[in-house]
């Protein structure tokens, strides 16, 4: 039999303890009266035959006795065994108590608890001045931006960013997490030399396929808000469109739309998800209550570039946008003679002029290359793009050009090239939008350029098996709740 008799709680073992064990061991091996060897075939306990044995020992008031009973003999095997009782109350007496004087001499360590704080950076606020807001010590708020000044500056810190600091009861930090955006992160945390190791980590975002529906009462901004969704949903809902429907002046009360779409998800430390954003559309439908329905679904191979089309393989988009912004209304329309709100004059006015907030993103209506960014008159701040086919698009009276633009610079349908204002002749923020062909003005109404590329026959099998899917299930009853989407 092997006696373990190890340390406890970080002390010896009293010797009175050991001595106990060491006679309890002793007693067990023999300590039992004459026990009559058993033929062979026989058992002296049950199980014997695989090599266990199980011993139950109960500890009472007074002295108790171990006397398992001899197991039945097999028929044609060895006679009954008989086994003399021990007495061995008073070593489990002697065990329990020199166990009990070693939980006093050696008490259990208390319990360290760490201090954890959360929060997110208010307006106005700095680092310092939010952690500060918590009782953070100075040193500590010097130890995290010195020591995460080569992965973030804390003075580009912006509100709405989290942070989470873990502290031990001596002061000391022990891990500091920030989120800079929704997928980006940088860490802190002492590592076992005590020195502090930074990490800058970047989420891989986890989509997740879902469906919702619902109906316009005013705009479908606020449709989509109401379902819990952020206004970027709507923003690119309208996009998908942007070729053929206008969202801005020809939604109606009473249209319908259902959306099948990503939601990105970014998993913490700790395993949770947090929602960040709408992620792919992958089909959509707009129907209005004139009868009028689009349908649209994302598709991409190796055969054909990203893209929305139609059911049928058609593309739905085009050279040029219908409107370069999301606009409030239409201020000043396309004319041969307008009177001039300034000037007082009747004279031309070969534009649309777009009534918005002032910075409202404004970004072009094709692609093409920047021929002109500067002031030019009562244009204010314009830029010109020289587009195919003869084409150049005007956007005036900007407050400000799109970061980093330059003349010259090739640019993409839809890239902001600056943003709404109300420079040179004008009476209030808008941007004034012109297209001429071939060097003459035209309403940009009327512009009908021919659509993208449709799907190709090598793309037709695995566009119709997208689409099916995908239709399937835009039509499906079943939407969810957005409850957790802020």
């Amino acid at each position: 039999m092997r006696l373990d008799v190890r340390a406890t709680r970080g002390g010896p073992v009293s010797a009175r303890l050991a001595l106990a064990l060491f006679c309890l061991s002793l007693t067990v091996l023999f300590g039992f009266g004459s026990v009559g060897e058993p033929e062979s075939g026989a058992a002296a306990f049950p199980g014997d035959a695989e090599g266990t044995a199980d011993l139950l020992l109960e500890d009472t008031a007074q002295a108790e006795t171990f006397a398992p009973q001899a197991p039945s003999v097999l028929a044609g095997t060895a006679p009954r065994t008989e086994v003399t009782p021990l007495v061995v109350g008073g070593l489990l007496d002697d065990v329990l108590h020199a166990r009990a004087d070693e939980e006093a001499r050696f008490p259990a360590a208390p319990e360290v608890v760490n201090e954890v704080i959360e929060g997110e950076l208010k307006r106005g606020e700095t680092l310092s001045s939010a952690l500060g807001r918590h009782g953070v010590r100075a040193s500590t708020i010097h130890a995290i931006s010195t020591e995460l000044l080569p992965l973030f500056d804390f003075h580009k810190a912006r509100p709405g960013q989290d942070y989470r600091l873990v502290i031990a009861p001596n002061g000391r930090l022990l891990e500091f997490d920030y989120q800079i955006t929704p997928d980006e992160s940088i860490h802190l945390a002492q590592a076992q030399n005590g020195l502090y190791e930074a990490v800058y980590d970047k989420s891989e975002l986890v989509p997740q396929v879902v469906r919702i529906s619902g109906t316009v009462h005013s705009t479908l901004y606020t449709a989509i808000d109401s379902l819990g969704e952020t206004p970027s949903l709507a923003s690119a809902f309208a996009a998908v469109f942007a070729w053929e429907f206008d969202f801005s002046r020809n939604t109606r009360p009473g249209d319908q739309f259902q959306i099948l779409y990503e939601r990105l998800y970014r998993e913490t430390r700790d395993g949770q998800r947090h929602y960040v954003r709408p992620g792919q559309i992958l089909a959509a439908r707009y129907s209005t209550t004139s009868g009028r329905e689009l349908e649209v679904l994302y598709f991409e191979s190796e055969n054909s570039p990203g893209g929305y089309y139609r059911p049928d393989g058609s593309s739905i988009e085009r050279q040029f946008l219908t409107a370069p912004l999301e606009y409030s209304r239409i201020s000043s329309p396309y004319s041969n003679a307008r009177r001039h709100p300034i000037l007082k004059v009747t004279r031309a006015h070969h534009g649309i002029d777009y009534a918005a907030p002032h910075g409202t993103p404004v970004w072009a209506v094709a692609k093409g290359t920047v021929i002109h960014r500067s002031r030019a008159g009562g244009f204010g701040r314009l830029v010109k793009v020289r587009h195919n086919n003869g084409y150049v698009s005007y956007y005036a009276h900007l407050s400000r050009y799109g970061a980093n633009l330059r003349v010259g610079d090739q640019i993409d349908q839809k890239q902001v090239l600056g943003y709404v204002g109300s420079s040179g002749l004008a009476t209030g923020p808008h941007v004034c939008f012109r297209v001429s062909k071939d060097g003459r003005y035209v309403n940009p109404s009327d512009i009908d350029t021919p659509p993208a590329d449709p799907i190709s026959l090598a793309s037709w099998p695995a566009f119709a098996e997208v689409r099916d899917s995908a239709m399937l299930r835009l039509d499906s009853s079943t939407a969810i709740a957005l409850s957790d989407s802020r």
